[in-house]
């Protein structure tokens, strides 16, 4: 069995071929990458690297050779070959190649959500669906790591403040990775995973920082306007600012607000603490 994995060099990628390696030992493993020469200095020999980039249908297709099963890792927006039109490179790769099965990372509840981060998530779900090729959609809900600022923040002992309201089901990369790697060798996988933590708010996350660094700082809330000021005061231009301000807004507006033990069956265990989660991502930071 061919097992490949896209953007494998990324954060995600590497976690995903390092399980895929301890679960799939007597298949082969595949890394399609953009920089092969990064890939190398990352992997052990017997991972086979191809060189493939989302935004050239045909790398995708030559990479795509001989494909059993494949972990499609999704790209990030905003390049200069919009998320859309590199996804449906990659399927059209995988349709000509023959590809088995299929595991896509994707937006939560992206068949239904509101929210204007599930609009690739979404055309690309259905995308593969009408393919016809098996295949599984991982809901991953909020990387742990992606509140740094606010970890490092509290961590230090300092004002830490956060502008939007409702919930999210924080839980650290590794663990959406490790359950991808799962999933792509399951002889029965469930089509759609909604993969999250409990359903937390700031209030909660502030809480469990607390009792991570022992600190007792101040968590406030201010408003989106106050939040992106502050960022700019910290030395953040004002693009730089607005985005990291917009990585709140699927919180505020309820599209991570999901309770799911999809991930910690899949991965059969319970997830991380929460404050054990915020001391592993400090001690590397």
């Amino acid at each position: 069995m061919n097992y490949a994995i896209t953007a494998a060099t990324g954060n995600f990628g590497q976690t995903a071929v390092r399980e895929l390696l301890k679960l799939a030992t007597d298949n082969h493993v595949i890394a399609i990458v953009r920089n092969t020469e990064k890939a190398k200095a990352l992997f052990p020999q017997d991972v086979e690297i191809r060189q493939g980039d989302y935004a050239d249908e045909a790398s995708m297709q030559a990479a795509l050779q001989n494909v059993d099963r494949l972990l499609f890792i999704s790209s990030q927006p905003g390049e200069e070959v919009t998320r859309e039109e590199q996804h449906r490179n990659v399927v059209k790769a995988m349709t000509a190649n023959k590809v088995k099965f299929v595991a896509y990372t994707s937006f939560p509840n992206a068949q239904q959500s509101t929210s204007g981060l599930a609009n690739d998530h979404r055309l690309t779900e259905e995308a593969i669906t009408n393919t016809g090729i098996k295949h599984a959609f991982l809901r991953n809900n909020w990387y742990l790591e992606n509140e740094i600022g606010f970890l490092k923040t509290g961590a230090a002992n300092q004002l830490t403040t956060y502008w939007a309201n409702g919930k999210a089901g924080w839980a650290l990369e590794r663990e959406f990775a490790t359950a991808a790697a799962k999933v792509l060798t399951l002889s029965d996988p469930k089509e759609v995973y909604e993969f999250a933590g409990k359903a937390r708010s700031y209030t909660d996350l502030g809480a469990a920082l607390k009792q991570a660094t022992g600190n007792d700082f101040e968590v406030k809330q201010v408003t989106a306007k106050e939040y992106q000021t502050g960022l700019e005061k910290s030395g953040l231009n004002g693009d730089m600012a607005a985005l990291f301000t917009s990585f709140q807004e699927p919180i505020n507006d309820g599209s991570l607000n999901e309770n799911s033990n999809d991930l910690e069956k899949v991965l059969g265990h319970e997830l991380t603490s929460l404050p054990d989660a915020i001391n592993e991502i400090l001690n590397r930071n």
